[in-house]
């Protein structure tokens, strides 16, 4: 299990005192509000930053950090990541998942059969779809529906899932 999730990537920096624009990775950037703390991954290093303010600005976040307060201690951190750990992460409901835990998950159906590996999950409007590699090298696109999604248990990285009729013709 990921044990940190990306929350949003720095895009610039905004305006002289330090601020940067964040293009929020999360599904509800006012989340930043809660938010006390993040990682920044450098590429080289991870640094915690303790946020001093946030700011809304079309679908961008401002993030105001403690102790850089001049562009030029932001600057550099342009098209960079920003995480939390897991502890600091949203609070999930029942039968919700990160998607950073589903990537990976070993696939069977409703016998036990291998069915394959999760790779990607798609957000749509009405449900997600999991893509899913099956063992025969074909890609299964599955709705995320309580009709196909029986089972998950991300500790044991497995999967169990029932294909509607027609999903695989």
């Amino acid at each position: 299990m990921e044990e940190r999730f990306q929350v949003g990537i720095i895009t610039s920096p905004h305006g002289l005192r330090g601020e940067v624009k964040v293009y929020p990775t999360t599904d509800d950037p006012r989340r930043f509000r809660r938010l006390k703390e993040v990682i920044l991954d450098t590429g080289r290093e991870e640094r915690l930053l303790e946020i001093e303010g946030v700011k809304f600005f079309k679908q961008m976040v401002i993030l105001k950090f403690r102790d850089l307060d001049r562009i030029e201690d932001v600057e550099k951190y342009r098209s960079k990541s920003l995480y939390v750990t897991r502890k600091n992460a949203v609070r999930l409901q029942k039968d919700e998942y990160f998607v950073a835990d589903l990537i990976g998950l070993h696939v069977v159906d409703e016998e036990g059969r291998d069915v394959g590996i999760l790779k990607d999950v798609i957000t749509t409007g009405a449900n997600d779809v999991y893509t899913i590699e099956m063992t025969d090298g074909r890609e299964l696109l599955l709705p995320a529906i309580k009709q196909c999604i029986l089972k998950v248990d991300v500790a044991e990285g497995l999967m169990q899932v029932h294909v509607l009729e027609g999903l695989l013709d």
